[in-house]
Order: C-alpha cells, then sequence, then structure tokens
C-alpha cells in the first residue's frame, strides 16, 4: 500500500526539509500540493513533478487522490486546518509548534481521538540519525547514571527587523508567541525524547528588546520522573555569536551536542578524556520521521512523534509563558495590551 500525501502550504520549508521526504520516503507519493496563491502552489508542483496543485486547501483535504496531509503552514492555521482533515476522515502530520497554545492542541486532539484518526507533530529531531545516537549513548549508560541536563541558546536573531517588517515568527497571532515557540519547542520536545518527560516546571519569560511584543527571553527548570534536573535558557537578542548546546551530565562523564548548528556529539569521560562522533544530517531533515509516519500508516511500525508527545511540550511552553500573557487558554494575541510582559511586568 502506498500513502498518497497533500501538503497544505508548500513554502520554504518545503523545498529541502520536507516536501521530497514524501516523495523519497519508500511507500510514499506526493500527489498534491497548495498555497493560497495558485502560481506558487503550480510552480512548486512543477519544479517537484507533483501531479496537482490547489489554491483552495479545502479541494486538497477533499481530493479522493490524497490519503493523508502535512500541514506545513504558520501555527496560527495549524487548528484550522487539522480539524478540517480530521472532518474527512484523513490521517494528518502537522509542522511544529503543534498549535499558539495547548488549548489549541487539546481541540486537535480531541478531534482525532473523535474521528479515530493519527495525528503526528513534525518534531523530526526525534528521527535524526545524531539525536538517535545520542538516545542510544544515554540508554548505555556511557556517563553513568543521568543526573542533571541542560540547553543553552542564546543568539541575536533580529538584525534588520523593525517592527514595520516583522517577521511571522515575532508575531503571537501567527506563532502563539515569539522565537521561544519556533525554536525552543524542538529543544523542549528533544529533552523529552531523550530523557522523559519535564515536571514540575517553572520558569520565566521576558522581553529585553523593543521591536517586537512577544518575549524574547526565557528561563526554566523542571525534573524528570527518574528524578533528573533540568534546566534551559533561551534568549534571541543579546548574542552575536551563536550558543546552542545540550549539556547531560552523569556519574561518569558527560555529553555534549548542538541542537540547531552544526555540530558533533562530544562523550567526555571522567576525566576529561573527549570523543567527537560526527553523524550528519541527511539532505532532507524530515525524511526519516516521513518513513516512521509512513510505516505506521501502513501496520508496519510506529512513529515517535504524536500529538500526546507534541502537547506536552506546549503545555511546557505554555506554563512558562502564561504570566507575560497574562494567560494562554484564550485568543490572547487578539488583547496585547493586557499582556503583563509587553508592559516590562513579566
Amino acid at each position: 500500500m502506498t500513502i498518497r500525501w497533500g501538503i497544505i502550504g508548500c513554502g520554504d520549508v518545503c523545498e529541502i526539509k520536507s516536501g521530497p521526504g514524501f516523495q523519497k520516503a519508500e511507500g510514499s507519493e506526493l500527489v498534491a500540493v497548495m498555497r493560497r496563491t495558485g502560481k506558487l502552489a503550480a510552480d512548486y508542483a512543477k519544479r517537484h513533478n507533483v501531479p496537482h496543485w490547489y489554491d483552495d486547501a479545502d479541494k486538497l483535504i477533499a481530493d479522493p487522490e490524497v490519503d493523508a496531509v502535512y500541514v506545513a503552514t504558520r501555527p496560527g492555521t495549524h487548528l484550522e486546518y487539522a480539524l478540517k482533515v480530521a472532518a474527512a476522515g484523513k490521517p494528518c502530520y502537522v509542522e511544529k509548534p503543534m498549535a499558539r497554545s495547548a488549548a489549541e492542541c487539546q481541540r486537535m486532539i480531541t478531534a482525532f481521538e473523535a474521528a479515530d484518526l493519527p495525528l503526528f507533530v513534525g518534531y523530526y529531531r526525534r528521527c535524526l540519525p545524531k539525536y538517535v545516537k545520542l538516545k542510544e549513548l544515554i540508554k548505555t549508560g556511557i556517563i553513568g547514571e543521568i543526573e542533571r541536563v541542560s540547553f543553552t541558546c542564546m543568539e541575536r536573531l533580529t538584525p534588520g527587523m523593525t517592527a514595520d517588517n516583522l517577521s511571522w515568527r515575532w508575531r503571537a497571532d501567527e506563532a502563539g508567541g515569539g522565537l521561544f515557540l519556533d525554536l525552543g519547542c524542538h529543544a523542549l520536545d528533544l529533552l523529552d525524547f531523550l530523557v522523559g518527560p519535564a515536571l514540575n516546571v517553572r520558569g520565566k519569560a521576558s522581553r529585553m528588546g523593543r521591536i517586537a511584543d512577544v518575549e524574547d527571553r526565557v528561563s526554566l527548570e523542571w525534573t524528570t520522573e527518574s528524578g533528573i534536573k533540568g534546566a534551559a535558557r533561551f534568549s534571541f537578542t543579546e548574542r552575536d555569536v551563536p550558543e546552542d548546546e545540550f549539556e547531560f551530565v552523569g556519574t561518569k562523564g558527560k555529553l555534549l551536542a548542538p541542537c540547531f548548528q552544526p555540530g558533533p556529539i562530544v562523550i567526555e569521560n571522567a576525566k576529561g578524556e573527549r570523543e567527537l562522533l560526527n553523524i550528519p544530517h541527511p539532505e532532507h531533515v524530515h525524511q526519516p520521521m516521513i518513513q516512521t509516519i509512513v510505516d505506521e500508516l501502513r501496520g508496519e511500525g510506529k512513529c515517535p512523534s504524536t500529538a500526546t508527545s507534541a502537547m506536552r511540550t506546549s503545555v511546557i511552553m505554555d506554563e512558562v509563558l502564561s504570566d507575560y500573557y497574562g494567560g494562554r487558554d484564550d485568543a490572547f494575541w487578539e488583547r496585547p495590551a493586557t499582556w503583563p510582559g509587553r508592559a516590562g511586568k513579566s
């Protein structure tokens, strides 16, 4: 059985990261794409040899030749499109973050559970060889029992940006928050995958820059069920030289690895001696994840990134951002004047 895919939102991400993966995965075929601008959808279809294109998402979802739908649009539209896919009786693969808030995620989960359909989320790092190897190293005990983990992401990501040309990633109505939603979710989900779900989360968000109204600095702490202590820091306005590193500290050494930048896994023993493992990413980084989804839909495997696991990450982000936005259970993006963090009180 071949799973025939349709893509809603065949933009930049679909050019290399994901789109070709649907064509190259075994048992998978990309048969339709959609963009609101039909000319751009037609161009993508022509260049990538996709049989059908649309400028209307409803028509793609209803296409009888489309078995499953990949939603590759901005988070602000994920809920709308996912609910339509569920109503059409088709499985869905939605980009990360799953939605703008945990409340939206829950609506998506409820709809797919009611329809008895799977919903997958694009935390593709769970399937990349580098992080699969990192998980294996942790499980084998090469650095003993893990005692604490941390992640640091510091980089200035606002050069040239003004209030007049604000990227959608800095707009709460489109992204659900700032870059913490867009980038931080990857790191938090990967930590969930590597060492287990975060419990007892506490944190703080603030606004250091003045270009956007959303948060641009976040710090948080947590523990895991097994007692591992976790901490993470994110800052997107104050560091010209990027800092991007996971650190796993065990009783016999530590492991280091980047999340976003290229770089090796570093294994350091108790004597400080280091071994480097260089494991490159595949050309199409979504392809390993897509393969697990196709395998599951064909009854031959299991995808590690589900709506349930993705929901955990959204709950964490909401917990940390709640004070900044004055709650996140409502359409908070429509009331920026009420955000305590925007006023500098968070």
